[in-house]
């Protein structure tokens, strides 16, 4: 195989056509003609230095493959020996070209002969596989272009937790997706962590953050360390990992009338999110027809308030509101049907503002940024999903109809790549099922969708890291749906986990009395472990026997029955026990007074001498009464 031959410039005399030239320039050689080496014969020359060499110094034989690398004007030499001196066919070959060991050359470098290539190219040649690497992944490109993207849709799996009864109205999932936070219509905030979860799917910690209010939205802060709480009040709540309160925004002055002179909201709040850059800066939109961003280190007044208004400068509520993927722009959509977007540093006008998006008097439940930050979701409680492009707000770029909702809080949500929304539909009690619908951006198709359960559709989320989807229903559901395959940790951690059985307590452990001050010899031993106690009791005769269960029957094992097993023995059995007295019970009494009057023997003797006699009353008859009347009454009125 021969290598097409290599040109280079090397250096010549000193002297050249124009001295001062080379005086100016700091080197000399112009005009002359570059030479040119015939790398074949040094090649060659190298091959056979080697295998001389090798041969005197290891006293074998070695057939040596040469390769030189040329890049950026450097060249490497590697060369790989092959011990030959067990075949002496091969030996007396003397054709070596056959037997390199090492990697091929370039198919190109063996295909193109060297008369092809000119003599006076100065410099290496290029790689020739470049270009067969740039069009595999070209081609590979196409494939991923090409694939179905609801194939990775993460739905052959799921677990069910139980938040409650009432409807889950909020989901929060921290960035490293390992802790969920379900919010609901009870009240209640729920914690859920995925590595110390075990197959029953029990929470770790249940609070009511905000008391009789209900949770309208949690969510986590970009750190992971912070939680909003948005409630049904007019004041936000900010707390940690573990439900300990960090902040509580302040309440606003509801007599003034310029809301942006109050230091916080005066009535009910809808919404609220954390910024996606700043830490510590999260934003809320209430009845007051304001959005107010705040900060956690002063809670003591809002940092900025933006106030939407109508074309004609009226007050407008907005009902959700959101920060853009790089925090610079705030998007609400109102009641009026308006979605309105500002700048986050000018809080005086909007940037964009597209009046009838969706339907007046309708509540938009949910507005969403992509992922590149150029496009918009709006979830309107017109029953309809509408795409925006932010950089040409002025029509929707699609719009999908046929989406019943009922919830003012009905979540929209885009994919992690980008190339599907996701939302949910409401359905009445006892009138179908919930169902979680995939829209693809491109095009806009409704490609696939989700049965969920026999309740309303109201939250969705789809973290990006775990590629999980997390569903909270209006029945009290939270339900996470995953893929073995496509996704990670999160729900996987917990479904291998048996469940733990409850510890059943063998025996009753005695009472330990705590008395810190008694005296040593007083003071009674500590129990160090319920366990050593029940193994030291189990090896007791006494508190380990086995009561023996009573006889039924007329008995056995010489043990007399508490009855006999006729009918006749039952009935003369209870008739013994009975022995209830009809008697008079003074009769009774009375008929031992005559003998205890004549043998006194406990009290009457130590009253003998100082006790009176005694002496009773004569009891009349009815007829000796009736003649001892007086004549007044006898006398008829």
């Amino acid at each position: 195989m021969r290598s097409p031959p290599l040109a280079a410039v090397t250096g010549s005399d000193a002297s050249g056509p124009d001295p001062q030239l080379a005086v100016t320039m700091g080197f000399t050689g112009f005009g002359k003609k570059a030479r040119t080496f015939d790398l074949e014969a040094m090649f060659e020359q190298t091959r056979r230095t080697a295998v001389e060499r090798s041969r005197k110094t290891l006293g074998k034989k070695f057939i040596c493959s040469v390769f030189f690398v040329a890049a950026e004007a450097k060249s490497l030499c590697f060369c790989i020996f092959r011990d030959t001196s067990s075949s002496e066919s091969e030996e007396s070959s003397g054709s070596s070209d056959d037997e390199l060991i090492g990697p091929p050359l370039p198919l190109k470098m063996m295909e193109e002969p060297s008369n092809h290539i000119e003599e006076d190219i100065l410099g290496p040649l290029p790689p020739p596989l470049y270009e067969e690497v740039e069009e595999d992944d070209d081609d590979d490109g196409d494939s991923e272009e090409e694939e179905n993207p609801v194939q990775k849709i993460p739905d052959s799996h799921e677990i069910t937790l139980k938040h409650g009864t009432k409807t889950v109205s909020a989901l929060g999932l921290d960035p490293s997706g390992a802790r969920l936070v379900t919010g609901g219509y009870d009240y209640d905030v729920k914690f859920w962590d995925f590595a110390g979860m075990d197959a029953s799917f029990k929470a770790f910690r249940s609070l009511q953050p905000c008391e009789c209010h209900q949770i309208k939205s949690l969510q986590y802060s970009n750190t992971g360390d912070m939680i909003l709480v948005v409630s049904g009040s007019s004041q936000a709540k900010v707390i940690d990992r573990d439900g300990f309160e960090v902040m509580e925004c302040i309440k606003g002055d509801q007599y003034i009338v310029d809301m942006a002179n109050t230091k916080g909201h005066t009535a009910m709040l809808h919404t609220g999110s954390w910024h996606p850059k700043i830490k510590g800066e999260f934003m809320t939109c209430s009845n007051d027809a304001t959005v107010r961003t705040w900060e956690v280190e002063n809670p003591r007044k809002q940092r900025s308030v933006f106030k939407p208004r109508t074309m004609q400068g009226k007050k407008v509520i907005p009902t959700t509101c959101t920060y853009s993927r790089d925090g610079n722009l705030i998007a609400a959509a109102c009641q009026n049907g308006s979605i309105q977007i500002w700048d986050r540093n000018m809080t005086v006008h909007p940037k964009f503002h597209y009046k009838q998006a969706h339907d007046p008097g309708t509540d938009t439940s949910c507005v969403a940024f992509s992922y590149d930050g150029n496009v918009l979701a709006s979830r309107g409680g017109d029953d309809t999903l509408k795409l925006w492009d932010i950089r040409q707000f002025n029509k929707p770029l699609f719009s999908a109809s046929g989406l019943p909702t009922m919830f003012p809080m009905t979540d929209c949500c885009f994919s992690p790549d980008d190339k599907l929304i996701v939302t949910g539909t409401s359905v009445q009690r006892g009138c179908g099922s919930g169902k979680l619908v995939f829209f693809e951006r491109r095009t806009f198709q409704r490609v696939y969708e989700i049965d969920i359960t026999d309740a309303s559709v109201v939250r969705c989320l789809w973290h990006p890291k775990l590629n999980q989807i997390m569903v909270g229903t209006g029945n009290g559901l939270a339900k996470v749906y995953y893929d073995p395959n496509k996704s990670q940790r999160g729900a996987k951690l917990c479904v291998v986990k048996t469940q733990r059985k409850a510890k059943q307590a063998e025996t009753l452990t005695q009472d330990y009395i705590i008395t810190p001050h008694a005296l040593p010899m007083f003071r009674e031993p500590r129990q160090r472990s319920t366990r050593k106690q029940l193994e030291k009791d189990r090896l007791d005769p006494l508190k380990s026997h086995k009561p023996e269960p009573p006889v039924a029957g007329p008995g056995r094992g010489g043990r007399v029955g508490t009855h006999g097993g006729t009918l006749s023995s039952y009935i003369v059995k209870n008739i013994a026990l009975d022995k209830t007295d009809d008697s008079n019970p003074r009769e009774a009494i009375l008929r031992h007074a005559k003998a205890a009057e004549d043998n006194p023997y406990w009290v009457s003797p130590a009253y003998s001498k100082t006790q009176p006699k005694t002496m009773f009353a004569q009891v009349e008859s009815d007829d000796e009464e009736a003649k001892n009347e007086p004549e007044w009454k006898k006398r008829k009125i």
